[in-house]
């Protein structure tokens, strides 16, 4: 997880096609320029980088059903929970699950667990667009080294 890059999952554990989910991993940093405000002292990972971690795997899932052909854009977030702190240094599970796709429009479940225990979850809306001049390639390989798609397709 590189937070000052927005960079907040580092792995796709599985793509699951089939059952339209995706369960993704990410470790909270143990330092970041992110904590020095937030808290001094007592370092938390933000609920608002927590909701973009679950939009990111909701993104690599919509990506990887897709086949990278349409690049979804966060449009709305509903029904949002955090439930509980997270420190740095900590292991999360990030799964996100297709709930609709249609019209331009793809919507996710998606959570965040720590230890066994949901820390937040959140529905997701994604504006379904074509891709931006040179982001296709870029988020391609990115997709590669997290292990969203095999190596040998970038």
């Amino acid at each position: 997880m590189r937070l000052e890059y927005f960079e907040m999952i580092d792995e796709v554990a599985d793509l699951d096609r089939e059952g339209r989910r995706i369960l993704a991993r990410a470790r909270v940093p143990a330092s970041s320029p992110v904590f020095e405000g937030h808290f001094p002292g007592h370092p938390l990972m933000p609920g608002v980088l927590l909701i973009e971690t679950m939009a990111q795997a909701s993104g690599y899932l919509v990506l990887g059903l897709n086949d990278l052909s349409r690049m979804p854009f966060l449009a709305g977030v509903e029904k949002a929970k955090l439930r509980r702190f997270v420190e740095p240094e900590r292991a999360l599970e990030v799964e996100a699950s297709l709930l609709h796709e249609g019209s331009g429009y793809a919507v996710t479940r998606a959570s965040i667990r720590c230890d066994g225990e949901k820390v937040c979850d959140a529905e997701l809306m994604f504006k379904l667009m074509p891709f931006p001049a040179d982001l296709q390639e870029a988020m391609r390989a990115r997709a590669a080294r997290i292990g969203l798609l095999p190596a040998e397709t970038v």
